[in-house]
Formats: structure tokens, sequence, C-alpha cells
């Protein structure tokens, strides 16, 4: 018998080394901490998240760029505040504008189709069969611009120098990914922690290269030592000079290594691309109208309704044009940060959503340019449903059913909807008696003429900090709404360089903060409302949202091979944290807002997806 077994299992392990042997026939293993992973043999040269990439293999340039467009001419930009770091990968500091300018990344997102990616850095790669890791293959070609060739080992670098060294975002955004492993000189491989997220090699193919030879001195990494050296990249500009708070200068690198693949013909066409910095909104309008800049995105309604004006509008030398667009709107609003005691209870959140006036603001502040935010995903097909919630979302949502149901019944039992006026006062009146119900529930009630805390006796007062001059008249007209419940709004405005140090360290009751949405959401939904995030200085999470029913979805969304079951996991999101009130949702654009001069012209195509200035091109370079 024993003899028996011992010849079946000889047998068996015969059996197991000839399907290994019959199956390298046709991949590539590669040995690595691990046991053995199976690769295809060929590498693909793109990649979508979402359907077949749009561009073949022999693509010759992106359907949006001009492929003629000349080169040469000077474009200018602008910012607010100011700059004291040309180091864009750290937490600390304020980055000068564009620095992503001077460096690549391993792949190249194209702007006309949702999530794909094509070569750049990676002229290839290919997935795990299994999907526990990538492996990239280096474009031979690839240089820095001093001159030194890209390798494998400067993308292992630029991968543990982010993680370790990089803003409190690189950890988190790449937490799916075990470690990096140099094959050789161009081949580098990357092992995930799971073999369930679909996005991490999507989410590598975005890694900006960082110059080993330049951050490695004497054996020790001096990144984000120097803050203001002028660093090396391989991308398609170089700084040429700065001055800080004043003024940064790229210039095209015309022995750029890229100039001539598929992803970059027709972009990056002028010589110079400067920003100026104001301190200022209204001085730097005035400087655009006068001509000392090209062109500028508008983000404040009023201004582009009435603060154009001139000769140069008039006779047509500066042009307006609205370039629509398909991007999720993220989430625009007043944020109230749980960490605050004053604001833990989801009562009182869910008061000072009802005393704010979405309606009014668009008509009276924003000339009727906005819609209103419902949802943190809005303008997407990720936004959740209206009314109650059905189908396989609500069977998601029935897993935490005990919770959910302990916090606020309503999440599984009714359908969630912002408060609307449509600019009625007597609707707004229905709104604040609702409000104020809400508030006498959570402890609160009016003692000369304040709200007070009925056991502490201590009144509800807020503070709301400010960087931008363009909300100070949304937040006096919210202010006055909770005047009227009796709640004192205090608003402070700071300079930008106070601004981020406090909200880096959460200083603040409320905010008025952007959480974009990218067309995949993924991986950066940990960072944007999970627990972990929370408790991490720097960290977008600006409510301190901290809850295992978020936590789980956002989870089991990274994990989700299935389209649909993505769709409804953040559909499932969106309500949940609509639910918790974290959030006073303002209102969205669904078109970019550009003003130009006219010596500066653009494809006829706008691309759905983003928007790239670098697309354009000056007039008077043409022949």
């Amino acid at each position: 018998m024993v003899k028996g077994l011992a010849r079946i299992r000889g047998i068996g392990f015969i059996l197991v080394v000839l399907l290994l042997w019959v199956s390298c026939l046709n991949a590539n293993w590669q040995n690595d901490s691990r046991i053995l992973t199976l690769y295809p043999k060929e590498y693909i040269h793109s990649i979508s998240l979402l359907d077949i990439p749009k561009y073949k293999n022999d693509f010759k340039h992106f359907d949006y760029v001009n492929a003629n467009a000349p080169k040469g001419g000077r474009l200018r930009g602008f910012a607010l505040g100011g700059f004291d770091s040309l180091n864009p990968f750290l937490l600390k500091g304020n980055p000068a504008d564009e620095l992503s300018l001077i460096y690549d990344t391993l792949m190249s997102q194209s702007l006309d189709e949702p999530y794909s990616q094509y070569p750049l850095v990676a002229d290839g790669l290919k997935i795990a069969y299994d999907h526990s890791g990538v492996i990239f293959h280096i474009n031979p070609k690839a240089y820095f611009s001093d001159g030194v060739k890209i390798s494998a080992w400067d993308v292992k670098f630029s991968f543990d120098t982010l993680i370790k060294k990089g803003s409190v975002l690189f950890p988190q955004y790449y937490a799916g990914i075990k470690e990096a492993i140099v094959l050789d000189d161009e081949h580098i491989e990357f092992i995930f922690k799971s073999k369930d997220n679909l996005e991490l090699p999507m989410i590598l193919g975005q890694l900006s290269i960082l110059p080993r030879h330049f951050y490695m001195k004497d054996g020790k990494n001096t990144f984000g030592q120097s803050v203001l050296k002028i660093p090396i990249g391989s991308g398609p500009y170089m700084i040429q000079s700065y001055e800080i708070n004043r003024y940064i200068i790229y210039k095209r690198n015309k022995n750029y290594w890229a100039k001539d693949l598929a992803v970059n013909i027709g972009i990056y066409n002028f010589d110079f691309i400067q920003i100026d910095y104001y301190k200022d909104a209204s001085v730097a309008l005035k400087a655009f109208l006068k001509g000392d800049y090209d062109w500028r995105f508008e983000n404040v309604a009023k201004v582009w309704a009435r603060g154009y004006e001139g000769a140069a509008l008039k006779d047509g030398r500066i042009n307006k044009v609205m370039l629509e667009n398909a991007m999720p709107s993220g989430m625009q609003g007043f944020f109230l940060n749980t960490r605050r005691e004053s604001l833990k209870n989801p009562l009182v959140r869910e008061a000072l959503l009802y005393a704010f006036d979405v309606d009014w603001a668009i008509k009276n502040l924003f000339y009727s340019q906005y819609a209103p935010t419902q949802s943190y995903f809005d303008h997407s097909i990720y936004a959740m449903k209206s009314g109650v919630v059905k189908g396989r979302e609500r069977e998601i949502l029935l897993r935490y059913q005990d919770k959910l149901d302990a916090r606020d019944r309503r999440i599984l039992h009714s359908g969630f909807n912002i408060p609307r006026t449509y600019a009625n006062n007597f609707k707004l009146r229905e709104n604040l008696k609702y409000a104020m119900d809400l508030l006498n529930k959570a402890g609160y009630e009016i003692r000369d003429f304040k709200l007070v805390d009925k056991k502490s006796k201590k009144p509800l007062e807020l503070t709301i900090l400010l960087d931008n001059e363009a909300f100070d008249r949304l937040a006096l007209s919210y202010a006055q709404n909770l005047k009227t419940l009796g709640i004192k709004l205090k608003i402070k405005r700071v300079d930008s360089a106070r601004y981020g140090d406090l909200v880096r360290n959460f200083d603040y009751d409320m905010i008025v903060g952007v959480i974009p949405q990218s067309l995949y959401p993924g991986n950066e939904q940990q960072y944007y409302f999970g627990s972990k995030a929370a408790g991490i200085k720097g960290s977008k999470n600006y409510a301190g949202i901290s809850d295992e029913v978020i936590d789980d979805l956002i989870e089991r969304l990274i994990n989700t091979y299935n389209y649909q079951e993505r769709l409804n996991l953040v559909r499932a999101l969106d309500r949940v944290l609509s639910w918790g009130f974290y959030v006073i949702p303002h209102f969205y654009m669904p078109a970019y807002r550009i003003a130009y001069w006219q010596h500066i012209k653009m494809p006829e195509k706008s691309p759905s997806y983003g928007l790239n200035p670098y697309i354009w091109w000056d007039r008077n370079s043409e022949k």
C-alpha cells in the first residue's frame, strides 16, 4: 500500500513537471521573491480599462491634435499666490505650476476616450495571467534631458522614492503594489499585493520618472533636499529660469527624445511656457486684458459674465469660448470637518446643509451658469440614481443593513435629494424650519438669539477658512442664513501659504474643498474618504470621514473585475457618503470657460476628457 502511494505520487510529480514544461513553451516565467509567475509571451502596446483602446499600434497621432501645428512662440499663463519649491512630489511647500512638463511618465493617456494609455517611457507591457504583477519594457531610446539613458533602475528609484520620501498621497495611491523588481536594464516588474485590482497597471502607467543619478550622492538619496535646485527630467520642457513668487519659464527641449512618438505629435508646440504669478485675482484679470499673458481658464461666473471688457474684446483680439467636456464634475462644496466636536453630530451637519440655498446662489451670484451638484460623482455614469435604492445597488447595501439602519434608516428607505429652493423665499423658510427641528433634536436651543447647546450652554459658532476672494460672497450669503438659525459663521481669509498649512493639518471647521473624480474611480477613493486617510495630515479626506461601511465599499470597488458591479459599488458609495452629510455641495460647470488672445490657435476638435493647452499653437509661427 505504501509503495503504491509512493508510486502514484511519483507519477503525479512527473505530470506536474510536464505540464509546467508545456506551459513554458508558450509563456515566459519570471523568477522573483515569490514562486513563479506566468506572463504572456508578447508585450502589448496600449491598455484600457473600459473598452478596447481606440488607437491601433501603428497610429500616427491623436485625433484631437493638429499634426501639422508649427513649433515656436511663447504661451503665457498665470497663477495666483506664489511658489517656493520646484519639487511637485513633496507634501511641504508650494510647488511652481506646470512642473509636470519636465517629467515623462511610463505611459501616456489619451483625452478622447474614457481611460486608455499608450507608450511613452515604456514602449510595452505585459500583465500576469493571474493579475499578480506587470512587467514594463523601457524604451531603449528614452533619455533624460542631460543625455543620460533612462533604465529600469530609474523607474524603481522613482517608485521607491515617491513611496518613502514623497507626499503622503503616494503610499496611499500605490498601496496595492508590493514591490518593484528590476529584471534587467530595460525590464521592470511590479508585484501586486492582490490579484483583484485591475487598475494597478494603469496607476503605474502614470508614474513620473525621476533621474536616479541626479538624486543619489555618495550612496545617499537627496530627494527632497534643495527644493529650489533646477531638477532634471525626461519631459518635453526644461526649466529655463524662475523668480520665486513672480514667474517660472519653461523652454522646449528641441532634443526631446520622445518628440516623434505618436502620443506627442501635434503637442508641446510652444518654444516657451511662462507662468506669471499674481497675488490678487482682480489684478490678474487686468493684466490679461492688457495683454500681459495669453490665456486664462475662468472659474468665476461673475468675471466671465461681466469682467471681460475693453477694446481688445470688442475688436476681436480676445476670444471667449466654452469647451464642453464629458468629465465627471467631482465634488466642490463646504467640507465640514468632523474632527471638530461641534460637527460630529450628523443632525447638525444635515441642518447646515438645509441652510444653504444653492439655487439663490446660482441665480444671483453666478449668473445661472452652473448646475447644482447632486452627487459626489455628478456628470458621470457613476452618480447614484434618484429615488429609493433598487436592484443590485440595494443588494450591496443590504449587506450593511444593521449598521446603516442604526445610523440613518433613510439610506435604504428614501431617496437622497439636495435641498432646493428654486430661488423661492417660502421654500427657503421651510428648509430653515426643518434645519431648526434637526438642531433641536441634536440638543440645541435658541437663547438670546443664539443657538446654544442645552447641556454645555456653549453657542454654536463656526469658522470657514478661505484663500480665494471668489468665495467671499458665497460664504457671506450662507452666513446670513445661518444667522437666522442663531449660528454665527466667521469668515477667515488667509494667504495661500498659510491656507495650505492649515488645511494640511486639518485646522479648520469648514473649507471650500474640491474632490475631483476620474473616469474610473478606484484607489484614490481611499485617500478621499478612507478611515486611514482621515488621520494622515495632508490627505484629501477633508471631512475626516472614518466609516467602516465606506472603507469596505472602497475595498470591494478596488478589487472588482466586473464593470457593472463597479458601477453599482460606486453608486452605493455615493449614497452612503451623501447620507453622511459631510459636505454642503455647491455646483458645477459642464464646460471649460477659456479666454485667449487671437494669436493663439486651437484645433477644430476639442477632446472630451480633459483640457490640454499644449495642443494649441502660436499663429505667428505659421508659415
